[in-house]
């Protein structure tokens, strides 16, 4: 007995799993992440006037340093460091 093929296209029992992960990643990469910050978190991240003359200052030490001009006053640094820890 022979049996005919009628026009019947073939059959792959996994190109259906194929599909549903393909539109899987396709979701997932549709999705996007999104951020909003508030008014007050781009307030408080903004460099104050303190820090910039704290900025400003720390500057300066560190070029005295690198030329060689910054000199340490032990007598004043020993009397602040007792008064920090008398607190």
């Amino acid at each position: 007995m022979k049996i005919n093929k009628f026009n019947i296209p073939p059959v792959n029992p996994y190109r259906a799993n194929q599909v549903k992960a393909d539109q899987a990643k396709e979701k997932a990469t549709a999705k996007m992440d999104k951020i909003e910050i508030s008014s007050k978190a781009k307030q408080l991240s903004e460099t104050t006037p303190f820090e910039a003359k704290r900025n400003e200052r720390v500057q300066q030490l560190k070029a005295q340093i690198e030329s060689g001009e910054y000199k340490v006053e032990p007598e004043k640094l020993a009397s602040d460091l007792i008064k920090h820890f008398q607190k």
